[in-house]
């Protein structure tokens, strides 16, 4: 499990997510509102709207405030935001994904750049590490849905490509194109999942010490704290030790 799905179990366990939950809808309603204005306002013809509400209703955003920002996308008052992505080395030459959606490009690369550099790695170009990531669709069901011997099966059958299943649930991973299909048709079967949306998954990963792993979790709480940072990946991977110590 990758330093990305390992930190989100981490901050979902230890409660980090109640203690932020009105930025964390800031965040949801901004992707709902830009992904409304680039295609339809209707999530059954627009895959990227369709996989922010399931997003915002894996984590029990209102009704309410998920219609409104889909209307806001029509309104002449909303906001201009500019999606951007961040690469860069953490401690210990971990790579570091960080895709933002600001209305301030100069001040999001500053504050990012400070991140990184406080952390004791650094920010570099735009394709420093990308090649080190696939972008693939994931889309992730609740455990109790299906036996993993039954989600494989359907999930080779529906075009995916791999298939992990653990105590946090099934996550399914196809090509990014095949998103769409593959999640409709899962769907079909095991009713609306709990995310279906793109990542950037790493091709291998790299084990780090505790040390390094304190340092990095630092990076990335500060990082997805950031009002501008929709989502941070990481091609690393921390030891069960550690990730028992994090969870008590």
């Amino acid at each position: 499990m990758a330093g990305h799905s390992q930190f989100k179990n981490i901050m979902h366990r230890k409660g980090k997510q109640d203690a932020v939950r009105s930025k964390l809808f800031s965040k949801l309603a901004r992707e709902i509102t830009v992904s409304a204005k680039l295609g339809l306002p209707d999530p059954n013809m627009n895959p990227r709207l369709r996989a922010a509400i399931l997003a915002a209703r894996a984590e029990n955003m209102p009704k309410d405030n998920i219609e409104r920002a889909i209307k806001k996308a029509s309104g002449g008052d909303s906001e201009n935001y500019e999606e951007i992505r961040y690469e860069g080395y953490g401690p210990a030459g971990a790579a570091l994904i960080v895709e933002s959606m600001t209305d301030n490009r100069n001040r999001t690369a500053s504050d990012v750049r400070s991140y990184f550099t406080k952390a004791g790695g650094n920010l570099a170009e735009t394709g420093a590490v990308a090649f080190m990531f696939d972008r693939v669709g994931l889309i992730e069901f609740e455990t109790g849905v299906a036996s993993a011997d039954a989600m494989l099966e359907a999930a080779v059958d529906a075009g995916a490509d791999d298939v992990v299943s653990s105590e946090n649930g099934h996550e399914i991973y196809c090509d990014q194109g095949a998103l769409a299909d593959v999640s409709k048709a899962l769907e079909a079967q095991f009713g609306e999942p709990r995310t279906s949306k793109l990542i950037w998954k790493p091709q291998n990963t790299v084990s780090v010490d505790d040390e390094t792993a304190e340092k990095l979790m630092r990076l990335m709480e500060t990082l997805e704290d950031h009002d501008d940072v929709q989502n941070v990946y990481g091609n690393f991977e921390f030891s069960d030790a550690f990730m028992a110590k994090m969870e008590e």
